[in-house]
């Protein structure tokens, strides 16, 4: 019993992550620009210094 969830917690988390990676934008893109602002894991750009939120 315990072979077959490690064996299907594995392959399920591998298949997450291959599922993310084929869906990402810039995967297909051949003119993607290298110098582009980083983005973080899940694809948002980074806020500027002057957006954040105040209370």
């Amino acid at each position: 019993m315990i072979d077959l969830f490690s064996l299907a917690l594995s392959h399920g988390l591998m298949l997450i992550a291959a599922w993310r990676l084929a869906f990402r934008p810039d995967v297909d893109d051949d003119a993607a620009d290298p110098e582009a602002a980083p983005r973080d894991i899940f694809g948002r750009a980074p806020k500027a210094e002057g957006d954040s939120q105040r209370a």
